[in-house]
């Protein structure tokens, strides 16, 4: 398997991890996590929306993987934006827990350009 398909599976999984200390409390109510999550506050309830943003960032990225593969772009190339895409989802959440608007904007931007980049990496 390729680096970058290694990242649509790192891809796939980020959106558990972020969340995942969110959870991580006794009052977690896994009967109901809908109602749960929708009382989040803070950090918490910054951790939900990072995740659930990964749930929307992730189709487009992996179709761009296969579309790049598909297309027979350079495995370099592929691989580097690939890798470059989970870079900017990680730094992503951190900065959606850190309360950091601006500077996540523009690293989501980043990741998208990176999603964008590898339908085109084959033209």
């Amino acid at each position: 398997m390729t680096i970058a398909y290694w990242c649509v599976l790192v891809a796939a999984l980020l959106p558990h991890l972020t969340v995942g200390p969110a959870k991580a409390v006794k009052s977690f109510d896994n009967h109901a996590p809908r109602e749960w999550e929708a009382r989040l506050t803070g950090w918490r309830a910054r951790a939900y929306w990072a995740h659930l943003n990964g749930f929307e960032a992730f189709p487009p990225f992996a179709a761009g993987v296969i579309v790049a593969h598909l297309a027979g772009a350079p495995q370099g190339r592929v691989d580097v934006l690939a890798v470059a895409f989970v870079a900017s989802r990680i730094v992503y959440g951190a900065l959606y827990y850190a309360d950091r608007a601006t500077a996540r904007s523009i690293v989501w931007t980043a990741g998208m350009a990176c999603v964008v980049a590898l339908f085109f990496a084959g033209a």
